[in-house]
């Protein structure tokens, strides 16, 4: 496997890790900041995600063998530019030489960084250079540095050039995003995001979607937390499932107690809405909420014999009933008798 595909499937995977990680979060800030959250704007965010790791794995991975490799040069001269340039330009037919198809490859990789800072972070072209050269003077430092003393010499060539090229890219890609509509860029929009906005289908399957993930990062995280921190003080490998067991506990007591101290799941807290007016006891509709959810899925699913066909069945009725209920409210507000509205309604 050649580096340029090890690093794009590096690139993917460990994207896809983080946008699951911080998928959560990322959806929090989004409807504070803007109000909303577009399936443009997570393609994008997720681009960037993924654009961040190939950059990370195209110049830095993989490393090498600690026997296997000879030391690189350092070229500190820009002026080398133009003699290479010559050269391919003498062979009357650039468009093979190696050295001019790397020179484009170094300015189109950060064209996305310009571009992703301008449009997702409100950034300028100032700020596109000051970035660009930054990430380029880490990853250059880097190679020259051996990884930072874990090899005793560089093992890629540090190149001045590489620095002039990445920052030119990153200054295009801040010019190319000019063309992209102001509405769709990152602005400031506070004040239009503090004004309610209506309870839409999408924000309840958001709010199911943000619940399901963020219920089963806290059941891992508990779990691999237990089970490593076990095997190490012990020494004992083969642990069984209780780790599995009071991790699932973890996210059920995690996921009650903040529906019952706030009256949202997580998932709602995300997307800012939340159950109001209820026919019972606020505090008995705040407990019964959570059984129209996550929670209740996985407490149904333990029921002996025929759990594992109730859990689905459970899913499936939550998911339809969003879209046969009065605003959306679903499983949940049906089972606590409350309404559903945007979070920024007044009380």
């Amino acid at each position: 496997m050649n580096n340029q595909v090890y690093s794009a499937i590096m690139a993917i995977l460990l994207g896809a890790v983080v946008c699951i990680v911080v998928f959560v979060p990322f959806v929090a800030v989004s409807y504070r900041r803007r109000g909303t959250l577009t399936f443009g704007r997570i393609v994008l965010w997720a681009a960037a995600a993924v654009y961040g790791l190939a950059i990370w794995t195209y110049t830095l991975l993989p490393l090498p063998e600690s026997d296997g490799y000879a030391c690189a040069p350092i070229n500190l001269d820009p002026s080398t530019v133009v003699d290479d340039v010559r050269d391919a330009l003498a062979t009357g037919n650039p468009l093979t030489s190696v050295f001019l198809l790397q020179l484009v490859f170094n300015v189109l990789l950060f064209v996305p960084l310009g571009f992703f800072l301008r449009v997702l972070a409100g950034r300028g072209i100032v700020v596109a250079g000051l970035v660009g050269l930054g990430i380029s003077l880490i990853i250059e430092f880097t190679q020259v540095t051996g990884a930072w003393g874990l090899y005793p010499c560089a093992y890629r060539i540090f190149d001045v050039v590489d620095m002039m090229t990445n920052t030119s890219g990153a200054l295009i890609g801040s010019i190319i995003a000019l063309m992209v509509p102001r509405h769709l860029r990152a602005t400031d929009l506070s004040a239009e995001a503090a004004e309610p906005r209506p309870v839409t289908r999408w924000r309840r399957l958001l709010a199911m979607l943000c619940d399901a993930l963020g219920f089963w990062l806290v059941a891992v995280g508990v779990t691999v937390t237990i089970a490593l921190g076990y095997s190490v003080l012990t020494g004992i490998t083969d642990i069984g499932e209780w780790p599995a067991t009071v991790g699932a506990a973890a996210a059920v007591a995690l996921w009650s107690i903040f529906t019952l101290a706030t009256g949202q799941s997580v998932g709602d807290y995300s997307v800012m809405l939340r159950y109001v007016e209820p026919r019972v006891p606020v505090v008995v509709a705040r407990i019964l909420r959570p059984m129209g959810g996550i929670v209740g899925w996985y407490l149904i699913g333990l029921v002996p014999l025929i759990g594992g066909q109730l859990a689905p069945a459970f899913a499936l009725a939550t998911f339809i009933l969003i879209f046969f209920t009065p605003d959306s409210r679903g499983l949940p507000g049906f089972i606590s008798t409350q309404r559903l509205v945007d979070a920024r309604e007044p009380r």
